[in-house]
């Protein structure tokens, strides 16, 4: 199966040569993507508004694959100080708690001053099973 790649035309995307998603047969990698919302390319100096930015722009890239966040199994967080894991960990537990993909948080430098979350998934579609009564959900 080929790769399909998908974009969602962030300046950095093209600044760094790299897709906001690649669909590699059922697995879906996003690119670590911050709260930047995308269209304007302006970000909220708030965390909490960084990061519900981030995961719309993620369930997108999702959609346009053919997943939804149902189908995350993996989350990188990174954040630019400790004081944003709890207000980011919050809304995370809002968003996957019923379906708990792994998480991996990390305390860094982020690539500009304004941005203190970003987030990075990797997902696996579901497909139903016929004969089996499994409906992938």
């Amino acid at each position: 199966m080929e790769r399909r790649r998908i974009y969602s035309d962030s300046r950095f995307e093209e600044l760094a040569g790299y897709a906001r998603a690649v669909v590699d047969g059922d697995w879906i990698f996003v690119s670590g993507t911050s709260g930047h919302e995308q269209k304007s390319g302006t970000i909220s100096d708030d965390v909490a508004a960084q990061t519900r930015q981030s995961l719309k722009t993620i369930r997108t890239a999702l959609a346009e694959a053919g997943a939804g966040l149902d189908d995350v199994v993996r989350i990188r967080v990174y954040v630019s100080d400790r004081a944003h894991i709890v207000p980011v960990s919050g809304i995370l537990k809002e968003t996957f708690d019923h379906c708990r993909p792994t998480n991996t948080t990390v305390v860094v430098q982020l690539a500009e001053d304004p941005m203190k979350v970003e987030l990075e998934v990797t997902a696996l579609r579901r497909h139903a099973h016929p004969g089996t009564g499994n409906t992938g959900a």
